[in-house]
């Protein structure tokens, strides 16, 4: 699935202030590596039903056995293997015995202590793989993690690693045994380890995926197989949210456009946002904020929300909305399937310029039925022409008045809103009795 820099922003997929992105809230792994690996899963969406549902069933597995994780796999751990291959150490032994054992450790003292600390390190970080693969890899395991832990398991039969497998810690070996560890793990297994770390940072990157579903109660989605554009969920929020309230919302090619209007404040940014980060969570293989949620494979997603303008190349914010609505025009005229978020269009311009453009673009876009459409606006008036196409939906979020107090119950409601509210926000904020007194 495609999606650009532009949407994952606007979705706050990713984020400047790391604690606010979906990124960081669904970070739940072990160690560095595994986030990165995490990221690069973040930053290349599945392109199949199969390769989704495969990484689905291998959250699903990884959830049923927590409690075999291997628990003395750690970020130091790793960190502590990977210096071992960069520090410069005098030779170890060929063949140590008891004297040349003792000797090493007596004239090469501060060599010995980091060749034992780091074979502490690496025996926990083989032991762990041991256990992983003892206890996950089976012929009905699904299929990518088969495949990685077949690849493990080729890499990590050595004869070497048989006093590994027959001793609980590294503190049980005697200082002959750790130094014929220490050398073949220096000088003949530095590629088949870092290859060996590469598959537990993808499989750390799984486990934090399903650590965060069961933190957070996310539902795997149900992928609707078909050339049909298709979007339906209930109790779907925003995960970022603290108290979030769920929605209900039903796209597919008979009405496949929804004209949203709303006061400001009421939550209409917040609904398309939720929309466009349960998608793709659920197009990386993760578990949805939703009580469920079932969808088509979509071809991408392309969103217009936080335009900006350009002070060093001179452009106005109007003309960059115009550049990405052109942009999103050429992508989604290919005949494949996209979901496409729009809020508040042309916020650049005046109302009754901004009014004829945005009924323009959407008229326009009405016609493309391989694709949905979510559209937020404040001009509620262009609604009425809107009606004679009987593939668009209006709602809007409700907004209630008591004593001069905004009231939202961010529930989506069908029709069109002409609430005009700004004034009193403005009025609440004290900002007109600021003013006043000036």
């Amino acid at each position: 699935m495609e999606i650009d820099k532009t949407t994952l922003t606007d979705l706050t997929i990713f984020s400047a202030a790391d604690d606010m992105s979906v990124f960081n809230k669904i970070n739940r792994c072990r160690t560095v590596g595994g986030k990165d690996k995490l990221y690069d899963n973040f930053n290349t969406p599945l392109n199949s039903i199969e390769a989704i549902n495969g990484i689905q069933q291998t959250l699903q597995l990884i959830l049923q056995n927590l409690e075999h994780w291997p628990a003395q796999i750690s970020n130091g751990s790793v960190l502590m293997i990977e210096k071992f291959y960069n520090a410069t150490i005098d030779d170890i032994p060929v063949n140590p015995s008891t004297i040349s054992a003792y000797t090493y450790k007596f004239f090469h003292r501060p060599d010995f202590s980091l060749v034992e600390y780091s074979v502490g390190h690496s025996f926990d970080f083989i032991k762990g793989m041991q256990l992983m693969i003892t206890h996950f890899f089976a012929t009905e395991a699904p299929t990518p993690l088969h495949k990685i832990l077949q690849l493990a398991s080729q890499l990590i039969t050595k004869e070497q690693f048989n006093i590994i497998k027959q001793n609980k810690k590294a503190s049980d070996l005697s200082p002959v045994q750790l130094l014929q560890l220490g050398r073949f793990l220096r000088y003949h297994y530095k590629r088949n380890m870092l290859d060996l770390l590469e598959i537990y940072f993808q499989l750390d990157a799984w486990y934090g995926m399903a650590l965060s579903i069961r933190e957070y109660g996310l539902q795997f989605p149900e992928f609707i197989p078909g050339n049909k554009p298709l979007l339906q969920a209930t109790g779907l929020y925003h995960l970022l949210l603290q108290q979030p309230v769920g929605y209900n919302i039903k796209l597919d090619p008979e009405c496949n456009f929804l004209f949203l209007t709303g006061a400001n404040m009421a939550g209409k940014s917040t609904f398309i946002k939720s929309v466009g980060a349960a998608v793709f969570l659920a197009h990386i293989g993760m578990g949805v904020p939703a009580q469920q949620m079932q969808l088509s494979l979509f071809d991408g997603v392309l969103s217009n929300i936080n335009v900006v303008d350009n002070l060093v190349k001179g452009e106005s914010y109007f003309y960059n909305e115009v550049q990405r609505i052109k942009s999103t025009v050429s992508k989604i005229s290919d005949g494949r399937k996209w979901l496409v978020l729009i809020d508040e269009l042309f916020k650049g311009t005046n109302v009754e310029d901004a009014m004829k453009c945005s009924s323009t673009v959407i008229e326009g876009l009405i016609k493309i039925n391989n694709s949905l459409f979510l559209l937020s606006t404040h001009l509620y008036e262009i609604g009425e022409g809107l009606k004679k196409y009987s593939n668009i939906s209006f709602n809007y979020f409700e907004t209630a008045v008591i004593d001069d107090q905004l009231m939202f119950s961010y529930q989506l409601k069908n029709g069109i809103s002409n609430d005009r509210l700004g004034y009193l926000i403005l009025k609440n904020e004290g900002v007109v009795d600021m003013l006043q007194k000036l």
